[in-house]
């Protein structure tokens, strides 16, 4: 039997959020409102920088709340208003029970993992980073916990051997929204359907990213160095420390090739030609094709080489 109309809470702050928001819209379903992250200080101006879900929801004219404490009393109040039968929630914050717990219907969450592998705050960096070939969005019913309630859907997505978190972030944007859409008529037809997430050993973590393991270490072989570059390409950006002429300088690295090849040069050698800049690891060469220095718009490897000058002894560390 069908359930009354649904009144939906979207609850989201990047792009990545925007793109369910606008397939719900787009779909005429009933999005009461829409509450995001508020406005922060971003750039070397320090200007408040708006959420790109406020964005879309302004455009919109859509019902916006930016709470800053998610218990407040006057905004489970103004919540509560809104009489919503069912909250979805894509790339926010953990909510408290009082949030989650509140609508008739429950409150649903978009992952884009194939849980319970890779909870946590960067599940597509993560499984690029780890040379997964196949990773997927879920949606889950939202418990106490983070990321393990239980499952309504899930959806596979080959990875390509040249992926990258940037190219593999929208092909699951795109497929997540969709995804949301079969839960909501799910749930609004009645016909839910839950599995409880697997208990399995050796689980895959989506770690927050930070400086220290967005740092490239040239020491290890091939395939890792590759496999985390371009999982962490475009953003944040994997990085190392390049020594040359006395100089020590933090390099972003963006677009790479990989060359399998026996040498017997150290790790982390550069070896600079008029057209190229390779660096010698173990089992081959990591091609880096764009990068940026510091304080430096990002620029491929041809125009530092025409402009910067590389001792002999060069390396990146």
């Amino acid at each position: 039997m069908t359930r009354e109309r649904l009144k939906i809470i979207f609850m989201g702050t990047p792009d990545f959020a925007v793109a369910t928001l606008k397939t719900l819209v787009e779909n005429d379903y009933d999005v009461v409102g829409v509450i995001t992250a508020p406005d922060k200080p971003a750039g070397r101006g320090r200007k408040l920088h708006e959420s790109a879900v406020k964005k879309y929801a302004i455009e919109q004219d859509l019902n916006l709340l930016q709470p800053t404490n998610l218990k407040n009393e006057d905004f489970i109040k103004e919540l509560k208003s809104l009489e919503a039968n069912l909250q979805i929630v894509v790339a926010f914050r953990m909510l408290p029970e009082v949030v989650w717990n509140m609508p008739a219907y429950g409150t649903f969450n978009l992952h884009a993992s194939l849980l319970p592998n890779y909870r946590g705050a960067a599940p597509i960096h993560w499984a690029i980073i780890n040379g997964e070939k196949v990773t997927g969005a879920t949606t889950f019913f939202i418990d106490e916990k983070i990321d393990t309630g239980a499952i309504i859907l899930q959806e596979a997505i080959a990875v390509d051997d040249n992926e990258t978190v940037g190219s593999l972030h929208d092909k699951l944007m795109v497929m997540g929204s969709e995804l949301v859409i079969k839960t909501v008529d799910l749930i609004q037809e009645g016909t839910v359907e839950t599995t409880i997430q697997p208990k399995i050993e050796n689980l895959k973590t989506a770690y927050k990213l930070n400086k220290e393991n967005c740092k490239i270490d040239w020491n290890l072989d091939i395939d890792t160095i590759y496999n985390k570059i371009r999982g962490l390409n475009p953003f944040p950006a994997a990085w190392c420390r390049l020594y040359n002429n006395n100089d020590e300088l933090d390099v972003k690295i963006f677009n790479v090739e990989k060359e399998n090849d026996e040498h017997d040069l150290d790790n982390g050698q550069l070896i600079v030609s008029k057209n190229e800049l390779k660096v010698a690891v173990r089992g081959g060469y990591i091609n880096i094709k764009e990068l940026q220095l510091p304080g430096k718009r990002k620029m491929d490897a041809k125009s530092l080489l025409n402009g910067y000058d590389f001792s002999e002894n060069a390396k990146m560390l």
